[in-house]
């Protein structure tokens, strides 16, 4: 795969933790140059750590940061004016709505669909004319779309939204490619906060799925760059989860 990531240009959005983390250092590991996207980027340069930021000649291989603010349309037109041509295009982003119905307000609902649809819809109409040949966009849906739970409304909402949006926009933009990948439960460092919870969540549901464990981060980045390179699957979702979809 390195081959294929050999001096291309890949803008992650959302890149700075976790699963974002992972794609943009192995999209830097295999050659190329990759932008980590994000609200602050300071906050971005901070959180990547030891993962190589900035410092390179225009076109090295490497990882830069930049700014983009998903629920403000200037600040995407920013950011590809900046990037210029791009081959992979990538979005881990997210905001959180979850709770009861009777609990949920409108603003933190709009902010989510902002994160995965809205956001998306709009990088891919800025960031569109701008793809290379052969280039590809990944959004990401996850497991609550097709296995929703009470009070996970609004992220099963825009789960859904997004598998439906990246068929779409594969036709729309076409001969881009265009798929999403839908992660189950992953130990991507988003569980932490549950402390001693974490490990009883993660034995619960290695002894549900078919894979009998949780997924790890390469589990989702090896996925990810083969959705990003390989030039005959465009308009598809794939499940990384484990089978929890059967379970």
């Amino acid at each position: 795969m390195s081959m294929e990531l050999q001096g291309k240009t890949m803008v992650v959005v959302a890149g700075s933790s976790g699963i974002g983390r992972q794609i943009a250092a192995d999209g830097a590991a295999g050659g190329a140059r990759v932008i980590v996207a994000g609200r602050s980027p300071e906050k971005v340069a901070a959180t990547i750590g030891a993962l190589p930021v900035g410092g390179r000649a225009e076109g090295d291989a490497g990882i830069e940061v930049a700014q983009v603010d998903l629920a403000d349309e200037g600040s995407i037109v920013a950011l590809a004016e900046r990037v210029g041509t791009v081959d992979y295009l990538v979005s881990v982003a997210n905001s959180s709505a979850n709770g009861p119905l009777g609990g949920l307000e409108r603003d933190a609902v709009v902010r989510a669909f902002d994160a995965k649809v809205i956001g998306a819809i709009l990088l891919a109409k800025h960031f569109g004319p701008r793809f290379a040949e052969g280039g590809a966009m990944l959004l990401f849906s996850g497991i609550v779309g097709w296995r929703p739970s009470p009070g996970k409304t609004v992220t099963a909402a825009t789960n859904g939204a997004v598998s439906f949006l990246a068929s779409a926009l594969a036709t729309e933009l076409a001969p881009i490619r265009v798929n999403a990948i839908s992660p189950g439960i992953i130990d991507s460092g988003a569980w932490d906060g549950l402390g001693e919870g974490k490990q009883k969540l993660f034995d619960t549901t290695a002894a549900k799925v078919p894979a009998r464990r949780v997924g790890q981060l390469a589990d989702i980045s090896s996925a990810a760059l083969l959705a990003l390179t390989n030039p005959f699957i465009t308009g598809e979702t794939v499940h990384v989860d484990g089978g929890a979809r059967y379970a």
